[in-house]
């Protein structure tokens, strides 16, 4: 069958606006993102998680080249995926945290989590979150077994991005979540069929199966627990979606 013209130059441009909006990398900056890009690309979310996932792989791998212990290697691949993507989605968890946490009225939750600035509730599940990450990357008794398994995390963690603002509208009627808009269904169910594909190559089939049923749990959490707390999602619930689902992910492949 034949590919229809302009269908790959599309592919690469939503590509394109994805690792832009996701990652810090410089390679494509100069790359305008329009206010329903994302939502449209919305299938190379778990793409743009793999190039993520590649580059902690490689420092972790460099870092154990170079004699670190299993634990400064996975602090150091934890804090090179940070920089990476900016603390995207680290910044989404907290703020999600200090919201739902701190305010009583869904008008204080969304006060909350747009103010840049940490309480102790984002504090907290920012800490239990980096911990989390580094002591199951620490864990593995192989080395290969823990590159396989990171990358899986970045890759099948964002695959679920997609599935969360398809089922929520935006609680704001501004902001990132709001700009973006609701994703195309084929686009959603493409990235979760690229995110599941990569779990099983990456980790043994008995465990892709069991990410995946996890990251349904986690996805349908995150969902009712938004939907209560402020009618919707916004960029910081999606960012929270993400690390919970990483996490996720590195304890089943770990387990």
């Amino acid at each position: 069958m034949a590919i229809p013209n302009g269908w790959l130059e599309n592919r690469a441009e939503e590509l394109k606006a994805i690792v832009v909006f996701c990652t810090r990398l410089p390679l494509l900056r100069g790359t305008p993102i329009a206010g329903d890009a994302v939502a449209k690309a919305a299938w190379a979310f778990p793409v743009a998680g793999l190039l993520v996932g590649l580059i902690g792989a490689v420092v972790y791998t460099l870092a154990r080249r170079f004699g670190l212990p299993p634990w400064p290697a996975s602090a150091l691949t934890v804090a090179a995926t940070m920089l990476v993507t900016g603390a995207l989605h680290e910044d989404g968890l907290a703020d999600t945290a200090d919201g739902f946490g701190g305010g009583k009225t869904r008008e204080q939750k969304l006060e909350i989590m747009r103010d840049s600035r940490i309480g102790t509730y984002g504090v907290c599940t920012l800490v239990v979150s980096i911990l989390l990450r580094v002591a199951a990357l620490a864990s593995f008794p192989n080395g290969h077994f823990a590159v396989w398994a990171l990358i899986a995390a970045h890759t099948g963690a964002r695959a679920v991005v997609p599935v969360l603002m398809f089922l929520l509208p935006p609680a704001r009627a501004d902001g990132l979540s709001a700009a973006a808009g609701r994703p195309p269904s084929d686009s959603v169910a493409a990235g979760a069929i690229i995110g599941f594909i990569a779990l099983l190559i990456l980790v043994r089939p008995a465990r892709a199966i069991m990410a995946l049923v996890l990251l349904a749990i986690v996805a349908f959490v995150m969902t009712w627990l938004s939907s209560r707390q402020i009618e919707g999602q916004t960029g910081d619930v999606l960012g929270a979606l993400e690390q919970a689902s990483e996490i996720a992910v590195l304890l089943v492949a770990l387990g």
